[in-house]
C-alpha cells in the first residue's frame, strides 16, 4: 500500500525575470516568499493549505499540479492504470500527462500532515 494526495500548484513562468514574476504572484495572492533557489520560489502558505511555487521554465507559461506520494513509483503505476502517461523522470520526481493532455508531476512528500491526510491505495488492486 502507498499514499498520495494533491500537494500543490506550480506556476510555470517563461521569463528571464523570476523576481518580477514572483512579486506579481505574491501580490496577487497576498503571500510572501518562504524559500528560494535559482529556479523556484516557494510561497508561504499555511500548513493546512496546498503548496504553491513560482517556477522559471523554458516552455510556455502555465500552471501545473503536483501529487505527493510516499512511493513515487507505485503512484506513477497507479496513475498509468487510470490512463496517464509517464513522460519521464526529473531529478527525484516524474512528469506525467493525463489522458486529457494536462501535464503534472508526482513528487516526494511535501507537507507535514501527509501521513494523516493522504489517500491510501492498495497496490495489489487492479
Amino acid at each position: 500500500m502507498h499514499k498520495s494526495r494533491l500537494a500543490g500548484f506550480i506556476i510555470d513562468c517563461q521569463t528571464d525575470d523570476l523576481e518580477a514574476a514572483t512579486r506579481f504572484w505574491c501580490a496577487a495572492l497576498g503571500l510572501q516568499v518562504r524559500a528560494a533557489d535559482p529556479r523556484y520560489r516557494t510561497l508561504a502558505t499555511a500548513a493546512d493549505e496546498v503548496h504553491l511555487e513560482v517556477q522559471q521554465v523554458g516552455h510556455a507559461s502555465r500552471v501545473h499540479l503536483d501529487i505527493e506520494a510516499d512511493d513515487i513509483e507505485a503512484e506513477v503505476r497507479r496513475l498509468e492504470q487510470l490512463g496517464a502517461r509517464r513522460l519521464g523522470p526529473v531529478e527525484s520526481w516524474y512528469v506525467m500527462q493525463a489522458p486529457t493532455g494536462q501535464r503534472f508531476c508526482v513528487v516526494q512528500v511535501q507537507r507535514a500532515d501527509f501521513a494523516t491526510r493522504a489517500n491510501t491505495w492498495n497496490d495489489d488492486a487492479t
